[in-house]
């Protein structure tokens, strides 16, 4: 599977990429950041990233839900 399920700006030139990709057979979880290629618009990936895989995804959901909690009890969000 190739599909990317969520883009978001990270700065005027570059974007956050979320998705689902196959590399060598295993599929995987991507969150990569894009960028501008000089003289055009086209956006192309960038080594700055992490891709892991799939069976991963309970583990980064619950420390994205720590990272949260953390942030409100912060008062940073």
């Amino acid at each position: 599977m190739d599909k990317t399920v969520a883009v978001f700006k990270k700065n005027k030139f570059q974007e956050i990429r979320v998705g689902i990709r196959e590399f060598k057979g295993n599929d995987l979880i991507d969150i990569r950041t894009w960028t501008m290629t000089q003289g055009s618009e086209d956006m192309v990936p960038t080594a700055k990233g992490v891709s892991m895989n799939i069976s991963l995804l309970n583990d980064l959901k619950n420390s994205i839900a720590e990272v949260e909690k953390i942030l409100k009890e912060s008062r940073m969000i």
